[in-house]
């Protein structure tokens, strides 16, 4: 990698490899070039990331807590050696204007390159990089800073293991939605004395994690001798997929319960009616209980904890079908999206968007692959070019007609509306909900309307558990994994 001085008119142009050519604008500008080795046998497009971090450090494209340091985006198509893309003050910045605002010093600067088309993470298999660079930054002086992008992120799967095995299931319903070929990622942990054990059979239980959750984390988990558990990728073309169907992502609810769990149960005797159960917190929390609601004679049981927004009523704190925009609420102050226990705002819906925006393809949040994108890419109907539908528009005003179609997927709406042929299946207290009253991203708000909704259900009355914490936040309380295991196994009758 080069570091240069300033007074070097850059050879590309800013956003993009097509865009018409302007003057170079004054302050600091990260000239990326792609190494003739990176580019293949056709030249890749995609989004060029340059992020910045304390010096010493690796910069984190996905952070948006403060403190937080200059992360800038831009479009580079059929990228060759002989072209650039230059990245400014103009280009889309987060924090917005963070980089005219920077406090000279000593930083690591470093190019990322996301092209992977079915794993929208900077770090996917396939993204180009370049390693962090040691530099001196002072907006008032200027310079030109090149990164060559001379690395590809590998497929990091791990070797299976005696009781952990990462499987890349082929999917036929999700290779005919996208039109070439797609598997299923899945994370497999078997009981200990399954090999010495060839005549038992197991529970199932499908364990989702929280947003963006690998499938590779099923190796943190530990063996329990009455279950297989099963951890389904949380990442996809458009980032989380959440695992279900869906305009935009695909037939992830049917690829699941019709090609991936039928695999399971056959290889790894497990499972079967009564003996499937799912769990989760945060985005695992909303997963495990969409997959018992919609699918509720496959499951027999739910454990899910401060599950993402479970009514559009609020999402997180926003009415979409009442409110007007999303980043202002109606008393006219920016909406907080992050707090602290006490009730300190970290940040706000229009600063996370801002990195969604620097993420996403030509500048557009619902293609970040990030949190709000995911839940836009889930719930929205499919647009032009087969990409989402936003909810809302570039200023924050929310789609109406957009936010219509997302009540498919609210599921306080679900369960009254199909209460009268849900709630027999669900019978038996199958439904388990726990949220803390002081949830950091204000997911309590969903689950109080859950409950109040549920409490009025009749024929037959709604006899699920829906628990909030007081003064507890994101995932910290609920039920022990313990709890929750041993209440799995007293309900398939192995105890």
């Amino acid at each position: 990698m080069l570091v240069r001085a300033a007074l070097v008119v850059p050879l590309a142009v800013l956003g993009g490899l097509t865009a018409p050519a302007r003057q170079p604008a004054a302050g600091l500008r990260f000239e990326v070039r792609i190494d003739p080795k990176q580019v293949g046998a056709e030249p890749p497009s995609g989004r060029v990331l340059v992020g910045v971090a304390p010096a010493g450090q690796t910069p984190d494209f996905t952070n948006y807590r403060p403190p937080v340091l200059p992360l800038l985006g831009a479009d580079a198509d059929g990228f060759t050696p002989d072209k650039a893309v230059t990245l400014d003050a103009r280009s889309v910045t987060f924090p917005e204007g963070s980089l005219a605002t920077l406090p000279p010093g000593e930083y690591s600067v470093q190019a990322v390159f996301a092209t992977n088309p079915d794993i929208n993470l900077p770090h996917a298999p396939g993204n180009r990089y370049c390693d962090p660079v040691r530099v001196k930054l002072d907006p008032a002086a200027g310079g030109t800073v090149t990164l060559t992008l001379d690395k590809a992120y590998p497929d990091q799967k791990p070797d299976d293991t005696p009781t952990v095995k990462y499987l890349h299931l082929p999917s036929k319903l999700l290779s005919d939605f996208h039109r070439r070929p797609m598997v299923y990622r899945v994370g497999v942990v078997l009981p200990r004395d399954f090999d010495r054990e060839p005549d038992k059979k197991y529970g199932l239980i499908l364990d989702i994690g929280g947003f963006g959750t690998r499938y590779t984390a099923a190796g943190h988990l530990p063996p329990d001798g009455r279950f297989v558990q099963v951890v389904p990728d949380g990442a996809g073309p458009f980032g989380d997929p959440y695992q279900v169907d869906s305009a935009n992502n695909g037939p992830y609810g049917r690829a699941l319960t019709e090609e991936v769990i039928p695999y399971l149960e056959k290889t790894y005797r497990c499972g079967g009616p009564g003996a499937r159960f799912t769990c989760g917190a945060s985005t695992g929390g909303w997963v495990s209980l969409a997959l018992q609601l919609f699918y509720p004679d496959t499951f027999n049981g739910c454990w899910s904890q401060c599950p993402d927004s479970v009514t559009f009523e609020r999402f997180e704190l926003i009415d979409l079908y009442a409110d007007a925009n999303a980043f202002v609420n109606r008393f006219g102050f920016e909406r907080p999206s992050t707090r602290t226990q006490d009730g300190d705002v970290i940040s706000t819906v229009r600063h996370e968007v801002q990195l969604e925006k620097v993420l996403g393809r030509r500048g557009r949040w619902e293609l970040s692959g990030r949190d709000w994108a995911s839940w836009n890419a889930v719930y929205s109907p499919r647009g032009k070019n087969a990409q989402p539908q936003p909810v809302w528009f570039g200023d924050g005003k929310i789609d109406r007609q957009v936010a219509e179609e997302w009540k498919k997927y609210d599921l306080k709406f679900y369960l009254e509306k199909n209460w009268p042929t849900l709630g027999p299946k669900l019978a038996g207290g199958k439904v388990s909900v726990w949220v803390g009253d002081a949830d950091d991203y204000y997911l309590n708000a969903a689950v109080h309307r859950l409950k109040a909704s549920a409490a009025k259900l009749t024929n037959p009355p709604f006899d699920g558990r829906i628990q909030i914490e007081m003064r507890a936040g994101h995932t910290n309380g609920g039920w022990t994994r313990k709890e929750m295991l041993d209440a799995m196994a007293a309900r398939m009758g192995r105890e």
